[in-house]
């Protein structure tokens, strides 16, 4: 196989490195029962039916260099998700919009992860008519999350292809971001036991979908492919389709057979935890040396949108005064 390009990251150029506000939000910060606390110390009740039955959606947003990303699509998509679900936002869009740079600011980070989350709360006890339940917002922000470090992206990731079926979307919707994870949970542990980093599922028909947090592109030839159904649309699935548009790299949303993934000129990943990830094996069959051209190109396409602010939103570094005193740093 031939050597595989070298994969590069633009060095930061707006982010400063910066403190937490008071040293306890270092580790994290978290907005709950309408405030800010350190991650460690955020709760969830109990009786809250996100817990009990992981009623519940959420938004993952990242930020690098300073600048958060495609946070207006991230909160559309959040929307759509309540919509879906019959929630109701105890806020506003502007005001989780907010909370999300306050969260960051809180603990100082140039790069974070953030995800917002509604539950769907409780009902009275003894009853379990979910129509009778406040919906809870909540959210947390730690530094940010590889799924892959720069080093692994380097040799590429080794996949495990689960035989285990994504939950179907006739029973859940999967334009919901929910965390119906049991399949995957269970996936990854095959996936481990197999000697691989991570799984991806397929459905009934032995398509494969997605995997814990991504999506899946493959390359066959001069084009790629990518599922076109029964999995979330990724956000960073949505950068990659339209970096390839202006790179013209034709891209077919099809079905994906287990066959044609395991016969693949190239794999990459998609997820905001790392953005453009290269797979180079997959139940133990090596598909490259390294990363493929394809990949190297839309990863470094991704990378320099992201170092060129492209959509994106600037992170607010002040902290609101009324918060000066009760942050612990007056």
């Amino acid at each position: 196989m031939a050597d595989a390009p070298f994969l590069s990251w633009p060095e930061p150029s707006r982010g400063k490195r910066r403190e937490p506000v008071a040293a306890r939000f270092a580790a994290g910060t978290a907005w709950t029962d309408g405030k800010i606390v350190p991650v460690a110390e955020a709760t969830l009740p109990l009786l809250d039916w996100g817990f009990l039955r992981s009623d519940a959606c959420q938004e993952t947003i990242s930020a690098w260099d300073g600048i958060l990303f495609r946070l207006d699509d991230h909160l559309d998509r959040f929307w759509r998700s309540l919509d879906r679900l019959r929630m109701t936002s105890p806020l506003s869009r502007e005001e989780i919009r907010r909370i999300i740079h306050v969260l960051i600011a809180t603990a100082g980070y140039d790069n974070a992860y953030v995800q917002i989350i509604m539950t769907r709360g409780r009902p009275p006890i003894g009853s379990r008519d979910i129509r009778l339940c406040s919906n809870r917002f909540q959210a947390f922000c730690i530094p940010y999350v590889w799924i892959a470090t720069p080093e692994v992206q380097e040799r590429g990731l080794h996949l495990h292809v689960s035989r285990r079926h994504r939950v179907p979307a006739a029973s859940v919707d999967p334009m919901v971001k929910h965390y119906h994870w049991l399949d995957f949970e269970m996936g990854l542990l095959e996936a481990y036991d197999a000697g691989a980093e991570t799984v991806v599922l397929s459905d009934a028909n032995g398509n494969i979908l997605e995997g814990p947090g991504f999506n899946i592109f493959i390359r066959k030839g001069d084009k790629l492919l990518t599922p076109s159904s029964g999995m979330l649309d990724g956000m960073t699935r949505r950068t990659v389709m339209e970096i390839c548009r202006d790179l013209g790299i034709p891209v077919e949303e099809t079905d994906v057979p287990i066959e044609t993934l395991l016969n693949a000129d190239e794999i990459f990943l998609t997820t905001t935890a790392g953005g453009v990830l290269p797979v180079t094996s997959v139940d133990a069959k090596a598909i490259r040396n390294g990363p493929g051209p394809f990949t190297a190109r839309i990863h470094s396409a991704y990378w320099q949108r992201r170092a060129d602010g492209w959509l994106g939103d600037p992170i607010d570094y002040t902290i609101p005064t009324t918060l000066v005193a009760e942050l612990g740093c007056a």
